[in-house]
């Protein structure tokens, strides 16, 4: 024991030196020898923390202190060693702080007590968590013994409970937003939900209201006390909204208690006062607590609820009585002036701020509740049913929040909702209605609200009789009720028995008691149903004047209700239809319209009177706010019928406004509502037509006829405008006949009608032009002259009208495009027309420029008709335009297009003019050109950005100054770049000045901007010839001349040329085809110009490629001064060079036709006329005199021999042959007519120069082989085989010219043969041959098929012919009926027959086949 006592003292004196491991181990002695020594496991305990030994340490502490708990000195071993690992150590540092602390209390020694837990609690702020702090700081709170003991010594709590609330407000912040992160990760979880149960989780187990409790009742600052009342409240109304149902009903009246303390002691905390207000379950506003309200209006007047309490404050539907409505002085003058503030709000501003509260309380039932019932006090029913159903939704959501189950306040919306619905959307949701009311009386079965709202159905469905028994049972169950039996009396009045209803409704007047809105607006009601029975009861005028009957109720129902918007319809109509007093009903039904948009009846009645006033931005207004009202359209199953006109009306506005897409929707809506609706059907008719939706005008148009036959015969005198409308569509997409037609029609009822006649004037116009673009001449000039006709008839109608000249002028022109028709133009009358005494000054508009004045009427009436024809019809033309501009001075648009159309007139006159002139005079004509400039550059002056009138300048100034042209011609594209005949004429303008670059990039242009613009085609076409690209050029031209119309003429000439020069230039044989396309082009340009040498001269050598000689003939005649006896008419005005060309042409076609003396002499003049005006006819050229003197040099010989001159003929040639380029076509000719007339040695002799001198020409080697076969001289064969068969090798040779070498190298194989069977052997070896070289030749085929019995030769003839007509094309139908016939099949035979039907071969085939 001694020696434990040492080792005591020895670890004592080793502490207190330093020498800690000396004192560890004599501790250790000592606890070998007794464990439970309490001093050697404190010194081991220091000693071991001295050393860092904190966990061994830590043990020999704790070991101590369970030896000897109620000493100090071990605990505070282990305060020291937790202090300096307090965050590792924290609940034990705690747990060892407490205990020193309770050691030092019980041996009373508050000193060393507070020391010890402040420094924990020091130590924990700093260096610990929050948690860990929370748990420092409840040491020294109550209920704790070491806060009893302490008390004293310890400052306020309040502080340490704001400490412990903020960290408590921390945590569970923090653990909500943890919790929720990681389960909102969960497979189908979804964040409300898991939102909802962490808060459930977390606030259902919080002590922080407590926590907040206790800082209220410690704290002696008012402010703080209520900035944690409010802390209080929102976290128990927090924890309300999460808890279970079954949960809330004590947390609920906790929340009360709360939120009726601060409102009673007026704290303005707006979630304390909302559920004060918003937890009330009232089944009226009625029962609304005024002092509340306007308290809650007062300190929150900027929110949702308090702007939507103050808006409902002081209206017409607010049902507190007066003396509660009226502002008192409660808290001083500015609250008086708030309250006087929100009761003189006007009604726009009181629903606009209601609407505006409601829009930022959107969580708020009350707000909107008060909003519903407000819609539905202004009749605004599908507001009132979204507002109701958004209500609903409101108050379940309440109802799941605070578990209150507020059914007063749910039936209160439902009979809202019931009641709009009856309304709205009638019928179809009637039967939603009737369910919610049947809903409400099984809860209430006396409630008036539910027992009206069944029997409105009833009514709003116009099933009275069933009305009146609801409402008679309704009565039964509350007799007391006035609505109810006002309401019953309505329904009878409604079913015609008016004198009951009118007693019911009087017993009904002396019920009503009390003076609030709602009962003066049922006084008003009535009276007003009073009048209307009043009304019914005694039609006649006179009573219904009486002022003392109807008028006298509709004025009691105003005075009892000022805003009684019926009432208020009904003294228009009287004021309207019996008092006369137009001023007086338009501000009754302004008022009714202005107070309810359901009075579609004053809407009517101001919308039409604002229609006669031609006030269409009024009628809008109107008719939409009738359409917006719910009341005019007709909901399916309902017995209501719709109202048309408010969408009529719209349409018509927005017709006016040309919005043609609105306009098509508001007459479709209409005609869905009233589908016999005549102006409605021309309305859309009119709209689809401005549309340009032309085929859906037509049918629109057509109905609105349909439905105008069915109407009074006094009807359609007035329905005229839907068949003048169908005329314009009809017009529009080109049908004139039809229109034409309509138009007349139309005239036949109204001959007077102007419109009218003007529109058939220009339909006739623009058909006569339809028709000359494609080629009806003879229609249009009918067409021109009816068109002058009602333009007669126009005129006797209102003279001093732009369109009836214009249409003249127009008219005029058909006939100087159509001039095969001049002699039909009615110059009388159109003389007769202009010179009627009226508008004279207007002839002498540019007459200082172009010299046609009124003069010239007068010289045109006295001159025969076909005098001078269409230079009096173009001046005509001219002087109506000018009429036509006279008319339109005050028109500045159409004053512009009246000079253009007259600048047209003039340069018209100058072309046609200039080119019928072969004078040289052209002064007139210049005239014409200076006025048409003057009238383009006048029409751009008054309307500078119209792109035709630059276009039509640029024209005219092409050739008179290209500058102001090309200016002109830029100037409208730049205003309108889509233009395809601007950017052509710009192309020709630089095609004129040589500039082919710009030239080819504008007709480029051109095609872009419209591919089926004929003109620039034929500009791209003139662009190749000058590049020498005639193959792309006839290409161009043929485009051009398939996409133009007839009446173009530069298409069709230069289509006929360029085709004429390719047949001559082509070596392949042309076929029937290649001409029926020039034919007719050139047919319609000698009709449309007589005149024209060119087009008549090449219509003539197209007639003679196709073999027709006589009407060759006939047409060449004229065109050398011959008549149709070959006599002389006037020569001399045929320029030289005409006539010969013509003469040889005329000498080839004689000798065709065999005329041969006539050959003879045509041939002979020409020659003469070479000889005699060689200077003269330069214009031919030295290569075209030489051609026309060889033409008529070999038609004079050959002339001569068919006549029998044969030594003439022989005689004839010889000058033929001193032509270099022509020798050896002569020299083949002259040895002809020399073997003819039986000089065969001068022929051969001839030949044999002729092949000597032109070795290659093919005809003068084939005519001596022919010969030589003929003569069957071998030594010539011999001569010529070898030519021939080269021929037959060469690819300069033709088709034909080929079959003809072969033919004769077969006929020379079968001379030269021995015997018929060698000659047929050598035959077929000739044509083998042949299809060796050229085994895609038919006719190869075919000649070894005729010379052999095998079927395969003609099978192979017929497929090789079906080929090259399909992929080559040069088979003739002669030799595919030919190869055809060779098979031997009937089948074959008749498709020889419809090949080539004039061909006999296929004909004796299939009689042969027929007859084997």
């Amino acid at each position: 024991m001694s020696g434990s006592k040492a080792a005591l003292k020895a670890a004592k004196a080793a502490i207190d030196k330093g020498h800690y491991e000396d004192a560890v181990t004599n501790a250790q002695k000592v606890l070998a020898v007794d464990d439970r020594n309490y001093h050697a496991n404190v010194f081991l305990g220091v000693a071991l923390e001295k050393q860092g030994k904190d966990d061994d340490a830590e043990r020999a502490y704790v070991r101590a202190t369970e030896i000897k708990d109620a000493e100090a000195l071990a605990w505070q071993g282990l305060v020291s060693l937790y202090e300096k690992q307090s965050t590792r150590q924290f609940d034990g540092y705690r747990r060892a702080s407490t205990r020193l602390a309770e050691i030092y209390m019980n041996g009373d020694d508050k000193v060393r007590c507070r020391s010890v837990l402040e420094k924990f609690q020091s130590t924990a702020k700093e260096k610990g968590t929050r948690a860990q702090y929370r748990d420092a700081l409840q040491i020294l709170l109550p209920p704790n013994p070491l806060y009893q003991y302490l008390e004293e010594s310890l400052p306020r709590l309040d502080t340490a409970y704001k400490i412990l609330a903020a960290i408590i407000e921390s945590e569970e912040r923090e653990q909500i937003n943890k919790e929720i992160g990681e389960r909102r990760t969960r497979l189908g979880a979804r964040l409300g939900e898991v939102t909802l149960e962490v808060k459930r989780e977390v606030l259902g187990r919080s002590k922080l209201e407590d926590v907040y409790q206790n800082v209220i009742d410690w704290s002696y600052d008012d402010d703080i006390r209520r900035e944690y009342e409010e802390k209080q409240l929102q976290h128990a109304y927090d924890t309300l909204e999460a808890l279970q149902l079954t949960q809330k009903p004590d947390k609920r009246a906790t929340v009360q208690k709360l939120a009726e303390g601060m409102v009673i002691i007026k704290h303005p905390f707006k979630l304390a006062w909302d559920i004060a207000i918003e937890w009330q379950d009232r089944e009226s506003l009625t029962t609304l607590d005024y002092g509340t309200v306007m308290e809650y209006v007062r300190r929150f007047p900027t929110t949702g609820l308090g702007k939507t309490l103050q808006a409902y404050l002081g209206s017409d539907l607010c049902p507190l009585p007066p003396e509660n409505t009226s502002p008192k002085v409660t808290d001083g003058i500015k609250d008086a002036e708030e309250d006087e503030k929100a009761f003189s709000m006007s009604a726009n501003d009181r629903l606009l701020l209601m609407t505006e509260g409601v829009q930022e309380s959107s969580h708020s039932p009350l707000s909107h509740r008060i909003l519903a019932e407000f819609f539905f006090h202004l009749e605004e029913y599908e507001s009132a049913v979204e507002t109701t159903r958004r209500t609903q939704k409101l108050l379940h959501s309440e109802k799941r929040k605070s578990g209150l189950r507020f059914q007063d306040t749910l039936d209160a919306v439902d009979i809202v909702l019931g009641n709009s619905l009856i309304y709205y959307q009638t019928p179809k949701n009637h039967p939603e209605a009737r369910s919610i009311f049947e809903d409400v009386l099984t809860r209430k079965p006396t409630l008036t609200s539910a027992l009206i709202g069944v029997g409105l159905i009833f009514e709003e469905q116009e099933e009275y009789k069933d009305a009146i028994e609801y409402f008679n049972r309704a009565i039964a169950r509350d007799p007391s009720n006035v609505k109810i039996r006002a309401e019953a009396a309505w329904c009878r009045a409604l079913t015609a028995d008016y004198s009951q209803a009118q007693a019911e409704l009087e017993s009904c007047v002396d019920r009503i008691e009390g003076k609030d809105t709602r009962a003066q607006h049922l006084k008003a009601q009535i009276l007003y149903r009073l009048g209307v029975c009043s009304w019914q009861l005694d039609p006649s005028p006179a009573a219904r004047k009486d002022r003392k009957g109807a008028y006298a109720r509709f004025l009691a129902a105003l005075q009892a209700d000022m805003n009684f918007a019926p009432a208020y319809t009904s003294l228009g109509i009287y004021y309207a239809d019996y008092a006369k007093d137009k001023k007086r009903s338009r501000k009754c039904f302004h008022k009714a319209f202005e107070i309810s948009a359901s009075e579609i009846i004053a809407a009517e009645r101001l919308a039409r009177s604002f229609a006669d006033q031609k006030e269409w931005d009024l009628v809008e207004t109107v008719a939409q706010r009738a359409v917006e009202s719910g009341k005019v359209n007709r909901a399916p199953g309902s017995k209501r019928k719709g109202v048309a006109w408010p969408f009529a009306a719209l349409g018509v506005v927005e017709l006016n406004r040309q919005e043609y897409a609105r306009s098509l929707l508001s007459f479709q809506t209409a005609l869905r509502i009233s589908p016999e609706d005549y102006h409605s059907w021309v309305g859309l008719g009119e709209s689809y037509h401005n549309s340009g939706r032309y085929i859906a005008a037509t049918k629109a148009l057509e109905q609105a006829q349909a439905v105008d036959a069915q109407a009074p015969k006094s009807d359609t005198e007035r329905t005229w405008f839907a068949k003048y409308m169908h005329g314009n569509v009809k017009r529009e997409v080109g049908e004139y006949d039809e229109a034409v037609q309509v138009y007349e029609d139309i005239i036949d009822l109204r001959p007077q009608e102007l419109g009218v006649l003007i529109a058939l004037c220009q339909t006739l116009v623009d058909g006569a032009w339809r028709c000359l673009e494609n080629g009806y001449f003879g229609k249009a000039a009918h067409w021109a002259n009816r068109a002058i006709e009602v333009v007669q008839s126009a005129a006797k109608v209102r003279a001093f009208t732009f369109n009836i000249w214009k249409t003249l002028g127009d008219a005029c022109a058909i006939f100087t495009v159509a001039k095969i028709h001049v002699a039909d133009f009615p110059r009388t009358l159109t003389v007769r027309l202009l010179d009627d005494g009226q508008d004279v000054s207007a002839y002498a508009l540019l007459a200082d420029v172009d010299d046609v004045k009124q003069d010239i009427l007068q010289r045109l009436s006295r001159e025969p008709e076909a005098k001078t024809a269409m230079k009096g019809i173009l001046h005509i033309s001219i002087l109506a335009h000018k009429r036509a501009l006279h008319i339109a001075a005050e028109d500045r648009h159409s004053h512009a297009v009246a000079w253009y159309n007259l600048g047209w007139a003039e340069y018209r006159a100058h072309v046609l003019l200039s080119r019928d002139r072969q004078s040289g005079k052209t002064s007139q004509s210049s005239r014409y050109m200076r006025a048409a400039v003057r009238c383009f550059k006048r029409a751009i002056e008054l309307e500078a950005k119209n792109s035709e009138f630059w276009n039509a300048l640029g024209l005219v100034t092409a050739r008179m100054n290209p500058k102001v042209s090309q200016h002109s011609f830029i100037r409208s594209l730049f205003l309108n770049d889509k233009n395809a005949r601007t950017w052509t004429n710009l192309g020709t303008l630089y095609l004129l000045q040589d500039d082919v670059h710009l030239s080819n990039q504008a007709f480029t242009r051109a095609q872009s901007a419209d591919p089926d613009y004929a003109h620039a085609w034929l500009g791209q076409g003139f662009l190749a010839l000058l590049t020498g690209d005639t193959t792309e050029a006839l290409m161009l031209f043929t485009h051009s001349f398939e996409i133009s119309d007839a009446s173009t003429v530069a298409n069709k000439r230069q289509y006929a040329l360029a085709t004429f020069d390719h047949i001559l230039t082509s070596d392949a044989v042309p076929t029937a085809s290649d001409f029926i396309h020039p034919l007719f082009a050139l047919y319609q340009l000698k009709l449309e110009s007589e005149n024209d040498w060119s087009i008549m001269h090449m219509f003539s050598l197209f007639l003679e490629r196709i073999g027709s000689y006589s009407l060759a003939i006939e047409n060449l005649k004229p065109l050398i001064g011959l008549d149709g006896e070959n006599e002389p008419s006037s020569p001399s005005v045929i320029p030289s060079e005409q006539l010969i060309t013509a003469s040889a042409d005329l000498a080839r076609l004689s000798f065709a036709t065999k005329d041969y003396p006539a050959a003879l002499k045509c041939a002979n003049a020409v020659r003469e006329k070479l000889s005699q005006h060689a200077n003269s006819v330069s214009k031919l050229g030295k290569d075209g005199q030489e051609k026309c003197r060889t033409s008529a040099i070999l038609t004079a010989s050959l002339s001569h021999y068919h006549a029998g001159s044969l030594d003439q003929a022989a005689e004839a040639f010889q000058p033929a042959l001193q032509d270099p380029a022509n020798e050896a076509d002569v020299t083949c000719l002259l040895a002809q007519v020399q073997w003819a007339s039986g000089d065969r040695e001068g022929a051969k002799a001839s030949l044999f120069e002729s092949i000597e001198n032109n070795p290659g020409h093919v005809l003068s080697v084939m005519l001596l082989g022919v010969i030589a076969v003929l003569d069957d001289d071998h030594e010539a064969l011999d001569a010529v085989f070898d030519d021939l068969q080269g021929l037959r090798t060469s690819n300069e040779l033709s088709g034909e010219d080929k079959r003809r070498v072969d033919k004769l190298l077969r006929a020379i194989a079968a001379l030269a043969s021995a015997s018929e069977e060698d000659s047929s052997v050598a035959e077929t070896a000739e044509v083998m041959t042949s299809i060796m070289l050229s085994p895609s030749s038919s006719s190869a085929w075919s000649q070894l098929a005729a010379l052999t019995d095998d079927p395969y030769p003609a099978e192979s003839a017929l497929e090789t012919a079906r080929r090259n007509v399909q992929h080559v094309g040069d088979v003739s139908p002669e030799e595919l009926a030919t190869a055809f016939a060779d098979t031997g099949k009937a089948v074959d035979m008749q498709r020889a027959i419809m090949t080539a039907p004039w061909m006999e071969v296929g004909w004796n085939g299939l009689c042969s086949v027929l007859s084997g």
